[in-house]
């Protein structure tokens, strides 16, 4: 009888001692699971990344992030992926710079000395003036920074008279654009050529101041007006 109660009471113990240890196990267990649960460390979590225990997104041997099922564009960590849509900064839209008014060639008009002036003289003539309004009222659409005009004489006389007859006559013309037409002084350059860069070339025959050589020569008689500047309208 009393061989019977110890072995019962020897049973009962150890089952208690097992039901303790499972008990032990299993608080362990949980614990471990809710700390370590699947290599995820106990900081708080990145949505997208596994961390470590210093709440840093873990990466592999070439630095590449671990990335876990639930990573999306969305949730992107810019750090890791540079590339996702998120992290791309905006193109700034720059306005086009306005591009600068077209700079237009260098106009060059020739008006006739013989129409400008009498044959021999530096004094205009009314059919001159007109000329030289009519020109006045074209660079109204025109910006332009200067107006050159250039005196040229035919080869009857010397070259010294013939210089400083076709001087006189590009500042006649400057003269009348000042003062009938407004235009400042400081951007009218003038010069005079004399009988350089004859029109006529060697077509006109003869040296003697004749009516045919002096109507032949007629063209090398002029005054050359160039203007450059920005266009604003029709020339």
């Amino acid at each position: 009888m009393k061989k019977r109660t110890s072995t019962r009471k020897y049973l009962i113990e150890a089952i208690v001692l097992s039901l303790l240890l499972i008990s032990t196990m299993a608080l362990a267990e949980t614990q471990a699971g809710t700390y370590y649960k699947q290599g995820e460390s106990d900081a708080a979590k990145i949505p997208g990344y596994n961390v470590n225990d210093r709440g840093v997104i873990s990466r592999n041997t070439t630095g590449l992030c671990w990335r876990t099922r639930d990573w999306t564009e969305e949730n992107a960590d810019c750090s890791c992926d540079p590339q996702a849509p998120k992290c791309q900064k905006p193109v700034e839209q720059v306005a086009a710079p306005t591009p600068p008014a077209p700079i237009t060639a260098p106009e060059k008009i020739t008006f006739s000395a013989d129409a400008l002036f009498d044959f021999d003289k530096a004094v205009l003539k009314p059919q001159g003036k007109e000329s030289l309004d009519d020109f006045a009222n074209k660079l109204k659409n025109i910006k332009y920074d200067l107006i050159i005009a250039v005196g040229y004489a035919d080869r009857i006389g010397s070259d010294d008279y013939n210089k400083q007859l076709s001087m006189r006559r590009a500042e006649a013309v400057k003269n009348y654009l000042v003062t009938a037409n407004g235009i400042s002084p400081d951007r009218i350059f003038t010069d005079g050529k004399g009988e350089a860069n004859p029109v006529t070339g060697d077509s006109c025959v003869g040296t003697k101041k004749t009516k045919a050589l002096i109507d032949c020569l007629a063209p090398d008689r002029r005054v050359e007006i160039e203007v450059a500047g920005t266009q604003e309208g029709n020339y």
